[in-house]
């Protein structure tokens, strides 16, 4: 039977894995990625297989050490990796209006597409939207000058 904290730990076992892949850490058993990611986090070998293997969770002094290793923001380990709610996050300077512009990767990341082909696909027509957003403003800009 799954506890709240072992549900918690796996769930944050899959988001780590994932974002393990993405920062370029083979971390399947035995390529060696689990050890680079154990040095570059400063935890021990140890403490990363338990914490992959959905065992246990890193400790509150391991989390940025973590979240830098894998170039993820700490609030988004602690949200995406379900240590955290959203909503739980307060921090009274960040302003509530993202002022500075998305990657389409950042919009796959913040809806939480995960899916390679999916991930493609939506990357690419955010990509494509924004071409052709830049024609419309360009086409249009030219046609109020002449």
């Amino acid at each position: 039977m799954d506890t709240p904290a072992s549900a918690a730990a796996q769930a944050f076992a899959r988001f780590l894995t994932e974002a393990a892949a993405k920062a370029g850490y083979d971390v399947t058993s035995g390529a060696g990625g689990r050890k680079r990611l154990a040095a570059d986090s400063g935890m021990s070998a140890s403490a990363i297989s338990r914490t992959l293997d959905g065992k246990t969770l890193p400790r509150p002094s391991q989390m940025e050490g973590l979240a830098k290793a894998v170039n993820v923001d700490i609030q988004t380990m602690l949200v995406r990796g379900n240590v955290i709610s959203g909503e739980s996050w307060n921090d009274p300077n960040e302003p509530h209006v993202r002022s500075a512009s998305l990657t389409p990767e950042d919009a796959a990341d913040s809806w939480g597409i995960t899916d390679p082909m999916i991930r493609k696909m939506l990357i690419s027509n955010i990509q494509q939207a924004i071409r052709l957003q830049r024609e419309a403003e360009t086409e249009g800009g030219a046609a109020s000058r002449g």
